[in-house]
């Protein structure tokens, strides 16, 4: 390969950095502008399944943080190892995914147990139908900077962002069954598959943070 190409592939790697980046930092905003609707929603309508889904928002916010740093991190020096920070980032991204898998569980038995019926769903089921939009737009994004790249931490960070997907559909599904069927038990069954995805997520981010590089969201 020529000296020109060798700068030529050089650039556009750099470029494909930068796009990794921005999509890096608009994952963050994102989450965290869903996360504050997510929740304000969630209290006004009284629906489990909806602040479940807004306080995961934050704590993804808080994993993407940990993926800019590493997107830094490769960009800069690819054979280094996990910074101080990315690795902080992940333990309390997994201590958060458990706290809120035992907040719902504990919440979402209660609700059963008095009955307890949101108020409407109706903000759940447009918020997840946006999020799922948004999300399979950054999945197929992420996986086409990560390819360009050949970076398996990217590709990760696309495989988890197909989690948030996952997590949309059940706060979809549990919304339209309640205003279909006015079924309490809908908003508290939608909670308890949020914790699935959460238990998962969380022990995702402790095996990174040991060494155990999957490089997936392996639900």
């Amino acid at each position: 390969m020529s000296q020109t190409a060798i700068v030529a592939e050089k650039d556009i790697l750099a470029k494909y950095y930068q796009y990794a980046l921005l999509l890096g930092i608009f994952t963050v905003l994102y989450n965290l502008g869903e996360g504050i609707v997510s929740i304000a929603f969630g209290i006004q309508d009284e629906t489990l399944a909806l602040f479940g889904f807004g306080v995961d928002s934050f704590i993804e916010c808080l994993s993407g943080l940990g993926i800019i740093a590493m997107t830094l991190r490769i960009q800069n020096n690819p054979d280094t190892p996990k910074s101080v920070f990315e690795k902080t980032a992940l333990r309390i991204t997994g201590a958060s995914f458990y706290l809120l898998a035992g907040g719902l569980l504990a919440t979402a038995l209660v609700n059963i147990y008095s009955g307890h019926k949101p108020e409407t769903t109706i903000s759940g089921l447009i918020i997840s139908l946006i999020s799922i939009v948004v999300m399979w737009a950054l999945v197929f994004l992420k996986i086409r900077v990560g390819h360009r790249l050949d970076s398996a931490p990217i590709l990760a960070d696309a495989n988890c962002t197909k989690v948030c997907i996952y997590m949309s559909i059940v706060v979809l599904v549990a919304s339209l069954l309640y205003e279909v069927t006015g079924i309490g038990y809908a908003d508290s069954l939608g909670a308890l598959g949020l914790i699935y995805f959460a238990v998962q997520e969380g022990r995702e981010s402790f095996e990174k943070t040991k060494g155990v590089d999957s490089f997936a969201c392996d639900v």
